[in-house]
């Protein structure tokens, strides 16, 4: 197999590019070049802005491609870039869209790709929906081999799963969790998440890609476990090694409260409960089975970063922000009982 990866070094693309470098595949980076000092030797660098479309067009002109997959594309005029250079040249292309595109708040916690799409709490989700939705008349009038992927929350081992962290990454929450300081957890921490390890996200993937099955399909890739935030929020601690301070703290006064768009990645997604209904990637990949449960895999998550650094980014800005939204709940409950 050929393939093209626009992109092929984020979270999602990074566990997918390692698998088929193993298995063989002819696989080919469009990328800037920024983040591929740690790419498997045989990998083929096209180094570009996909936005130079001249430059890319030349670039490809001489290539044909089994499958091309842009995991960085956000709105539509991207994917109009993306059909003008790779129709014809493909015989399957994989537009990486978004699980927070369906229906918030839900009619129906279980998720199957007929759930509606719709978000008003999130441009993102709402111009990823515009994107399926450019896609999909291009493959029923031009015939354009269009296959979408919504992922959900996956992980790897660079990131710790969070539901409200800093600008800056995720390991500031864990600094606060070995300083023995409250962490916030939106909510009551009760509503069900699923998280996804982007090794088994990789085996959906590949098994999607030239899958003539799924060639003008809508198709997400999750695992099978549903589990709460304080679950999480529980796991991290317990890998730190360190006693879980919890504090809950509604999702809308946090929304309300941060310069961060709170209201779009919490209220638009991580605020609401999701179990998702894997059944259509099953028919299409049959064996798929998400392997990596959520205590392992951030505990992989946790040892790793403790073990590298470079990830061990702070963020005072949001260590303080923490501090006042507790400091301001704890002063409201004392003026209450006065």
């Amino acid at each position: 197999m050929k393939a093209l990866f626009i992109g092929g070094t984020g979270t999602i693309s990074s566990a997918i590019t390692r698998q088929l470098a193993e298995d063989g595949c002819e696989l080919y980076l469009l990328n800037r070049g920024s983040r591929n000092e740690n790419l498997p030797a045989n990998i083929q660098i096209i180094q570009a802005d996909i936005n130079q479309e001249a430059e890319v067009a030349k670039l490809i002109e001489n290539h044909t491609f089994d499958v091309v997959a842009d995991f960085i594309a956000f709105e539509p005029a991207q994917l109009e870039r993306d059909y003008r250079l790779f129709h014809g040249k493909t015989k399957q292309f994989m537009f990486i869209s978004s699980a927070s595109a369906y229906q918030t708040p839900l009619s129906d916690y279980r998720i199957t790709e007929g759930t509606p799409l719709s978000n008003p709490y999130w441009a993102y989700s709402r111009n990823k929906i515009s994107c399926e939705e450019y896609l999909m008349k291009q493959y029923r009038e031009q015939g354009f081999p269009v296959t979408i992927i919504r992922p959900s929350h996956t992980y790897d081992e660079r990131f710790i799963p969070l539901g409200v962290h800093g600008g800056k990454g995720s390991w500031q929450v864990a600094k606060r969790m070995l300083e023995n300081k409250p962490v916030i957890i939106h909510g009551d921490g009760t509503s069900l998440w699923t998280l996804t390890h982007n090794s088994d996200f990789a085996k959906g993937f590949i098994g999607l890609m030239g899958n003539i099955h799924a060639i003008g399909e809508s198709v997400h890739i999750t695992s099978d476990e549903s589990v709460t935030w304080n679950q999480i929020y529980e796991v991290i601690a317990d890998a730190l090694g360190v006693k879980l301070h919890a504090v809950h703290v509604s999702s809308e006064f946090l929304a309300a409260c941060s310069k961060e768009d709170l209201r779009g990645g919490l209220l638009g997604d991580k605020a609401n409960t999701v179990v998702f209904d894997n059944a259509k990637l099953k028919r299409l990949v049959p064996g798929f089975v998400a392997t990596t449960r959520v205590d392992q895999g951030i505990k992989q998550t946790i040892h790793y970063i403790r073990t590298h650094p470079e990830h061990q980014v702070e963020d005072p800005e949001f260590d303080a922000w923490c501090d006042k939204v507790i400091g301001a709940l704890e002063t409201a409950a004392k003026s209450i009982l006065e």
